[in-house]
């Protein structure tokens, strides 16, 4: 066995059926994991098994309704072991977006006029417009400013946003536009002196690291499986405390049991086979990395290890060379020294070319990316960049290569800068 993420990088990609993709004959390369990863085999398999053989709805007296209470169950325990909670500390949704606009509402509840809440111009829009709805309920919405020069989170201005009538900070663990990774145990210790809560949007650093919401000391964190090579769903962290205390919004004939009583209607039972089985997948890489069976958790915990040391030296090579193109503008950390501080997402700009322009220029080559503002609109405006195109956006996951992030730099190189837009070769 290896410790060394590269030398398995043969079984991590035969994982993955879709590697095998071809456009104009030529191998895709999937650069657009941001948006949301590919998924291996064993998350087609689990998805597909559900249907065939456990198809039902909950708390049945009968053998598919009782195979797929048990489905829950196993994917809540394997979220738990992602995240190093408990199991009942752990709620499903459709999405990152549907589950933080239903607990800002339920967070509202205790609301005063004149109670602040606090985000960031780092952030997806999902970890802010649903705490701006909230002055509809008189709450005030205070923002957090960046350092423009490395797209870092400006904790001077942190420290000026918080007061004592601040009830929430709400941050991204990581940049899904920059890649930036926030400090978030020290913001929660910020956050909790001043008497607040945290809600940590944990979507796009998951692929990316290990995370232990205990050590964070998050009151809550929501990621989506689709974003760590599994099906499409969202997934919520709170600690008991919260989720007991506070009071959801539902059906009248639906559990008051948390945390069930936060999963509105019919989940996605499918899905939920598919987030254990990509799991698994993570668990099963750090077993094949370490000595003996581990634990789950142990397993992960080397796995996402791994990960993030094989992707820092991706995003080294490909920042380095993304640097020697003329006209070419990086967004973000880009001093390898400070790479510890960065997941492997590059945004970008290349002199005369629209992102989108961009994108359809790799495409037709093979290589998937991402143009526009990503959601993060509160980035992009204070980029300056919004009414341009936003930036195009290379995102790196560990079932990438070397030679993948060659392709892409090489493919760049092609395009001479120029003064007007629309000169894509």
């Amino acid at each position: 066995m290896s410790s060394d993420l590269a030398s398995h990088l043969d079984w991590i990609r035969a994982q993955f059926p879709a590697l095998a993709r071809e456009v104009n004959g030529l191998p895709v390369v999937f650069l657009d994991g941001p948006g949301g990863t590919q998924v291996p085999r064993r998350v087609i398999d689990a998805v597909g098994d559900y249907l065939a053989r456990s198809n039902a709805n909950t708390h049945g007296g009968f053998a598919t309704s009782q195979r797929t209470d048990e489905t829950i169950s196993a994917a809540r325990d394997a979220m738990a072991d992602l995240l190093g909670c408990d199991g009942d500390e752990v709620v499903f949704g459709p999405n990152m977006t549907t589950l933080t606009f239903a607990f800002s509402r339920a967070l509202g509840r205790e609301l005063k006029p004149g109670d602040e809440l606090v985000v960031t111009r780092l952030d997806h829009d999902a970890n802010v417009a649903p705490w701006r709805a909230l002055e509809e309920r008189g709450a005030v919405v205070r923002v957090v400013d960046i350092q423009e020069k490395d797209c870092t989170l400006d904790m001077a201005d942190l420290a000026r946003q918080l007061t004592p009538h601040t009830k929430l900070v709400a941050v991204c663990y990581a940049s899904n536009a920059v890649g930036t990774i926030n400090d978030v145990a020290e913001i929660a210790r910020r956050a909790h002196a001043v008497g607040a809560l945290i809600f940590v949007d944990a979507v796009h650093y998951a692929p990316h690291g290990p995370i232990d919401v205990r050590a964070l000391d998050c009151d809550f964190l929501v990621c989506s499986p689709y974003k760590f090579f599994g099906p499409h769903l969202g997934a919520l962290y709170g600690k008991r405390a919260h989720l007991t205390r506070l009071r959801p919004y539902k059906v009248r004939p639906a559990t008051d049991a948390s945390p069930e009583c936060w999963e509105t209607g019919t989940q996605n039972h499918e899905g939920l086979a598919g987030v254990a089985a990509a799991i698994d997948y993570l668990a099963e890489l750090g077993r094949r990395m370490a000595s003996g069976d581990a634990p789950r958790r142990t397993a992960l915990l080397v796995a996402m290890e791994a990960i993030q040391w094989y992707e820092r030296k991706l995003v080294e090579r490909l920042v380095s060379g993304l640097l020697k193109i003329p006209g070419l503008t990086v967004y973000g950390i880009s001093g390898p020294a400070c790479f510890d501080r960065r997941t492997p997402t590059v945004a970008l700009r290349l002199s005369g070319y629209r992102p989108q322009e961009l994108a359809s220029h790799l495409g037709e080559r093979g290589m998937f990316t991402w143009a526009g503002n990503y959601y993060a609109l509160g980035l992009t405006e204070r980029l300056g960049v919004e009414s341009s195109g936003g930036m195009l956006r290379l995102g790196l996951v560990h079932y990438n290569t070397a030679d993948e992030v060659d392709r892409v730099v090489e493919a760049l190189s092609m395009l001479e800068p120029c003064a007007e837009s629309g000169g894509v070769v």
